[in-house]
């Protein structure tokens, strides 16, 4: 009967006695021989590594379902919003009329200016009575009316709005002088100019007289 070989690199006990090292022995070297994803250390890690993945994909699903549901709001926060801006065109529609309305109150205000308070109108007529029996410059016809207690902007305001030629009243004082006085030429512009009338007006008025 021949002796059973044990396998090679198997450490061999010659002593009876050593049975059991050799059993040992042999069932760490089957165990060392087995592959290595088979072995529990290996197979430990791989199974942690499956489960980290697992649950990484799990909660990356439910960060996007999340995601997707809170710009839901946003997207109908914005839907609402959209008719508050449809409710102010109406609101500047009906702001427009008020405009328009305002225009006939500031055209009628204007009106009233031109045809000017009751003691305007009275300054007016003053001015145009003055005008009738004696010539006047415009700063002197204004400072008439004032003598007359008629305000400076009453009488500025009638004394504009006479029908008056400036230069032929410098021309009739201009006469109305020398038929009173004799004067120079230069001295009747003087005397103009001393009247009120712009330089231009008393060399008029004075060239009428043919000094």
């Amino acid at each position: 009967m021949s002796q059973a070989v044990p396998p090679p690199g198997t450490p061999q006990y010659n002593d009876p006695r050593s049975g059991k090292a050799q059993a040992a022995a042999d069932k760490a070297y089957k165990k060392a021989s087995r592959p290595w994803f088979k072995k529990k250390r290996f197979i430990l890690p791989l199974l942690l590594i499956l489960l980290i993945i697992l649950i990484n994909l799990f909660s990356g699903g439910g960060d996007d379902s999340n995601n997707a549901n809170t710009s839901s709001p946003a997207t109908a926060s914005s839907a609402e919003a959209a008719p508050t801006q449809e409710e102010a065109a109406p609101a500047e529609t009906e702001a427009a009329p008020a405009e328009t309305e305002a225009a006939p109150a500031e055209t009628e205000a204007a009106e009233e200016a031109s045809e000017g308070t009751p003691s305007q109108t009275n300054a007016l007529r003053s001015a145009e009575n003055y005008l009738e029996f004696q010539a006047f410059s415009r700063t002197g016809l204004i400072n008439q009316l004032e003598f007359e207690d008629y305000s400076t902007e009453d009488a500025t305001w009638a004394v504009d709005r006479v029908e008056v030629d400036w230069n032929e009243q410098a021309a009739k004082a201009a006469q109305n002088y020398l038929d009173t006085q004799a004067f120079s030429r230069q001295g009747l512009i003087d005397q103009l100019t001393f009247e009120g009338y712009t330089p231009e007006e008393a060399e008029y008025g004075a060239a009428q007289t043919g000094l």
